[in-house]
């Protein structure tokens, strides 16, 4: 399977991008890489995934897609040529999506046990309509319209995906300063004054670092000159064995991860995992920071790619002979403000007394199911007991109608034997007379 076709796809869907392959002779070619598979963050990645795989085995898509452009992949326009590939792809994608909707209702029936939904009769299509990446009303097959809702909705979805990251960031900031805050009142005032002089000598050798060279419009910002013989004076050549080196998967663009991968010897100047002052979920947070700066100012074309002109166009800037420091996140404003923290401290009070109330529901439903336990088991018990009495019933009823029948049999006996003497008595009798 090519990373060029897939990536064409991926384009303008996720965060792991690649294009159709240049034919560039000229340059040394590039060791094999293993293609990497990471995670888009969608819950629906594997889904997408596995349909851009099968549509890859089918040479007219393939042709096509090659000849595609980018709007008319992330309009979903391409979908209209699902109706000429090849019978056998068709049945796979409807494999693949009637194992994703059986999935999805897998999902909803999971999220409506946990929330004790009362449903007498569940409306699958209803619920399958707020997933918007398929079409809820066909569940058996594939056709153009899921492929158009697919792309449609991963594009929409992944557009949102970095606003979310950093909205995620805030939320762990803001919980992280509350367990700080919550701790040090459990404390008392010398313990306390202790662990505030402790958190401010941490924070302050988190802040006594090297130097971070910002991104400063190119995307060489994160790299060291030397290592790439990189300067103002570069000759064409040069920058494009640069690139060539940026450019790890051999697909002729910049996509996002080689982008963040260029900053990580940046950010290990700041962030040590050995280290207690240091945050690795800030380092993520300062990663995506820098590759938005730089796609701000050399993805000119917001394709979410670097091409190899956006690169040599952004190595002529200015700001690339003359860097500036990255401001990390010590050296900004904090992610939220005063009145968001209590927000969140708000519906973090209003999240426990949920919890409390359901834990106490919970409670009481055990102490119910106990009850019926031990009901049931009383039942059980004197259920038992009816059954041996019963069974003892039968059986001296049985002996009874055994002693019964053996009186009668024996009075019969009896009665015919005094009968047989009374005949033999009147025979004698009738003789004598």
């Amino acid at each position: 399977m090519t990373g060029g076709l897939k990536g064409l796809l991926l384009l303008s869907l996720c965060l792991v991008v690649w294009t159709v392959p240049i034919d560039r002779n000229q340059d040394p070619p590039h060791e094999e890489r293993a293609e990497e598979n990471a995670d888009t963050g969608l819950y629906y990645d594997r889904y997408l995934r596995e349909v851009i795989e099968v549509l890859e085995t089918d040479p007219h898509f393939r042709e096509k897609l090659q000849t595609a452009n980018t709007d008319d992949i992330k309009n979903g326009r391409l979908s209209k040529e699902l109706d000429l590939v090849g019978h056998h792809v068709r049945t796979r994608l409807d494999e693949l999506k009637r194992q994703e909707v059986s999935r999805l209702r897998m999902l909803l029936k999971a999220k409506l046990d946990s929330t004790n939904a009362q449903i007498v009769q569940m409306d699958h299509i209803s619920l399958l309509k707020q997933f918007e990446h398929l079409d809820p009303h066909n569940q058996n097959t594939f056709e153009a319209k899921d492929l158009e809702l697919l792309i449609v909705t991963a594009t929409k979805d992944l557009e949102n995906y970095d606003a979310e990251r950093h909205e995620e960031f805030k939320r762990y900031e803001m919980l992280k300063e509350h367990e700080r805050r919550e701790y040090l009142k459990s404390l008392d005032q010398e313990k306390r004054e202790n662990e505030e002089k402790r958190i401010e000598e941490l924070k302050e050798k988190h802040r006594q670092h090297p130097k971070v060279n910002a991104p400063r419009g190119s995307v060489t910002g994160g790299l060291e000159r030397d290592r790439w013989s990189i300067s103002s004076r570069s000759t064409g050549k040069m920058n494009l064995i640069a690139f060539s080196h940026l450019d790890t998967n051999g697909d002729s663009v910049l996509d996002e991860q080689e982008l963040e991968a260029l900053f990580t010897k940046e950010l290990e100047k700041v962030y040590d995992p050995k280290n207690e002052e240091d945050d690795m979920m800030e380092m993520e947070e300062e990663r995506l920071r820098m590759r938005e700066h730089v796609i701000q100012n050399v993805d000119l074309n917001r394709d979410r790619l670097v091409s190899l002109e956006e690169f040599l166009k952004s190595m002529e800037k200015k700001e690339f002979n003359n860097p500036k420091e990255w401001e990390t996140l010590d050296d900004t404003k904090p992610v939220y403000t005063e009145e968001e923290l209590q927000r969140f401290e708000a519906e973090l009070r209003d999240r426990e007394v949920e919890l409390g109330r359901r834990a106490e529901k919970l409670r009481q439903e055990q102490e119910l199911l106990k009850e019926r336990s031990k009901a049931l088991e009383a039942q059980k018990r004197e259920y038992q007991q009816a059954v041996m009495e019963m069974s003892q019933k039968q059986k001296e009823q049985q002996a009874l109608r055994f002693e019964t029948l053996v009186f009668a049999t024996l009075q019969i006996f009896f009665m015919h034997q005094e009968l047989v003497t009374l005949q033999r008595e009147r025979k004698n009798l009738n003789r004598i007379i």
